[in-house]
């Protein structure tokens, strides 16, 4: 026991003033004779042995009653277990990452947790809260209250690492108390890392009783055909279904398509056909699991003419006007010496193919292009000086050629992965028939190859930056040098080479990634284009853009916030239809990690959390106790005097 004001007791010496009153009467006793005493001797002693026996109860009693009274204003009381910590000051971690919609024993695992915060949060307790996305430093449950009920999901996933990080940084004398409220799913092992001696975490891990969830992976673009689109929807299935999952389209609120699909593997692709026009949907599924991965968003534009131009002699670039076709392209070809420099601006492709030099003014503004979004394709000439090539080449990357070399060589590899040849081959194949080049360039670069000669070196590589690319193949492909015009890889790879800057497939952005999508828009300096939901409770908002030419480069990183169908609006025309989802990072429910987190204190709930903090550090204080013997010890002494003659 230990007192909070000792001094106090000094006291307890006045105790020695009662002694000396019932040791030292002064009170005199006067005699009184009686003429027979005979019959009072019996009762003469039995009165003196009271006499004494009261005086010796009320000197008890007076001194007990003295000594509680001294040590009531004492303050006496008992240390708390954990009295050092009662300074600390407390954080309470929330994850509302979108696993925690899974549904335990008393309804979803956030909206409990919340909850729980609400009701045994103490009134005049201040702490600070962090989310995924908010912070609210040194406040308390009646301020925060409304924020705390209306609570969203959110797209961000749980980052554990980054929560301690904002909570080491906050400078105090106080050791910090963490209560980390999560599910612990997708948890890495190196975001406890941050947590060291100035931090006492306690880790609150609700449980789902549900693991099985459904997910929407991807929607992609199969073939473009006449009047239609044939698209394939990639369902991920976590867990074991009996029961097969309905599967639907819808064009903004409009049924196009439905089936149902049993998931009897992890990952099943569904395909269907829809009309080949602009399309702003969603593909749905009716899963009781999560809800955030049960609808997937996507738009198609309907497809531009890419405009491509091909810079060299007619006669070479024959063959290009039978690959770029008037149907799906406008395409042109220009020799050099009579070539229009604005004209350049206005492609989305350039073909550079065998002209004998690159003057530095097409270099320039050949690399202004590629910056700006726009794909160079380049074709050496045999007859370019290695010294001309490579001053081009750099402007583009870390390439570099070597001498002629007058070998042949057969090409050997194919990168089917490539985005160059997506959806092109149903499968790898080993009988292909591969072209071959009698001379070539020894080209050297550090980017991955997408044709490969038979000695490891490319053939045909490319560098990309956010918006354009810049291929570069290592060998003239005329008739003479080689077969490769006569290859099934011409079509497609020049093909494609051109298209993917154009106008086309399927538009699925992820919410809260560095995304960019380009407009063909001339904007004036203070015109700007400005984003809308197609959900009229949906957002609005200016995304950050940079005019290139006659494009418009959009940028999203922070918005949208929410999933959904947009549209890129300027003076309330439509430009472009864009589709955002949520990152699928919480989809299974079956990565708990909560294992990771079992050397640190856990506890079931905030209630038992804030009791044990409670009652560990909140001195026991007695003094009311001795207040009370006190007024006992005043009763007891007037029962003595009344009772005891």
């Amino acid at each position: 026991m230990q007192f909070k004001h000792p001094e106090i007791l000094y006291f307890l010496f006045l105790l020695v003033i009662p002694i000396l009153v019932h040791l030292f009467q002064l009170r005199r006793f006067k005699k009184e004779y009686f003429t027979n005493v005979k019959f009072l001797k019996e009762l003469s002693i039995q009165t003196r042995k009271s006499s004494q026996l009261k005086k010796w109860l009320l000197l008890a009693t007076r001194l007990l009653l003295l000594a509680a009274m001294i040590i009531a204003f004492a303050q006496p009381f008992f240390k708390a277990k954990d009295s050092k910590g009662s300074t600390n000051e407390l954080y309470v971690v929330l994850d509302n990452s979108f696993s925690m919609q899974a549904k335990g024993k008393q309804g979803e695992l956030l909206k409990r947790a919340v909850q729980e915060v609400l009701e045994n949060t103490p009134e005049n307790t201040t702490f600070s809260l962090l989310t995924n996305d908010d912070v609210y430093w040194n406040t308390d449950i009646k301020s925060i209250q409304k924020e705390l009920m209306n609570l969203k999901y959110s797209a961000n996933s749980f980052q554990l690492d980054q929560q301690i990080t904002k909570i080491k940084s906050r400078k105090t004398p106080f050791n910090k108390d963490v209560v980390v409220i999560t599910d612990a799913v997708n948890l890495p092992a190196n975001q406890l890392k941050p947590i060291d001696e100035t931090i006492n975490p306690i880790f609150i891990i609700p449980k789902s009783e549900q693991k099985n969830n459904v997910a929407i992976d991807s929607v992609f673009l199969l073939q473009t055909l006449d009047n239609f689109y044939e698209i394939g929807v990639k369902l991920k299935s976590f867990g074991t279904f009996e029961q097969e999952i309905p599967v639907a389209v819808y064009n903004q609120k409009q049924l196009i398509a439905k089936t149902q699909v049993k998931l009897d593997q992890v990952e099943k692709e569904l395909f269907f056909t829809i009309p080949k026009a602009d399309f702003n949907g969603y593909v749905s599924i009716d899963e009781p699991g999560l809800y955030y991965d049960n609808e997937y968003y996507f738009s198609i534009s309907k497809p531009e003419k890419a405009k491509v131009i091909a810079i060299g002699e007619a006669d070479k670039n024959q063959f290009l006007s039978k690959i770029y076709s008037e149907k799906e392209f406008i395409f042109s070809s220009i020799e050099l010496k009579a070539l229009d420099y604005n004209v350049l601006e206005k492609q989305d492709a350039i073909i550079i193919n065998e002209i004998n030099d690159i003057p530095q003014a097409l270099q320039t503004t050949l690399k202004a292009f590629y910056e700006k979004g726009g794909n160079v394709i380049f074709i050496p000439s045999e007859e370019n000086k290695v010294e001309n090539i490579n001053s081009f080449l750099i402007n583009f990357g870390s390439f570099s050629i070597n001498d002629y070399q007058k070998k042949e060589k057969k090409i050997t590899s194919i990168a089917f992965a490539h985005p160059l040849y997506n959806g092109v081959f149903e499968k790898k194949t080993d009988n292909f028939q591969y072209p071959s080049t009698n001379n070539s360039f020894e080209l050297k670069s550090p980017y991955p190859s997408i044709l490969t000669f038979e000695d490891q070196r490319p053939f045909l590589t490319s560098v990309s930056n956010a918006l354009g690319s810049f291929y570069v193949f290592s060998a003239p492909i005329n008739k003479d040098n080689s077969n490769f015009k006569n290859s099934p890889l011409i079509v497609p790879t020049f093909y494609n080479m051109a298209f993917q800057s154009a106008k086309s497939g399927i538009i699925a952005l992820s919410v809260g990634t560095n995304s960019t999508i380009t407009v063909d828009q001339l904007l004036s300096k203070d015109e700007i284009i400005s984003v809308i939901s197609a959900d009229e409770k949906g957002e609005k908002f200016i995304p950050q853009q940079q005019i290139l030419n006659n494009k418009v480069k959009m940028t999203f990183a922070e918005s949208p916030t929410l999933a959904g169908n947009y549209s890129a609006v300027k003076d309330n025309t439509i430009l472009k239809k864009i589709s955002f989802n949520y990152p699928r990072t919480e989809s299974d429910l079956r990565l708990d990690n909560s294992n990771l987190v079992d050397s640190y204190e856990n506890s079931n709930s905030i209630e038992t959390v804030f009791d044990a903090l409670q009652t560990n550090r909140t001195d026991n204080s007695i003094w009311k106790w001795f207040v009370i013997l006190a007024l006992l010890f005043v009763v007891l002494e007037l029962l003595i005097q009344k009772l005891v003659k």
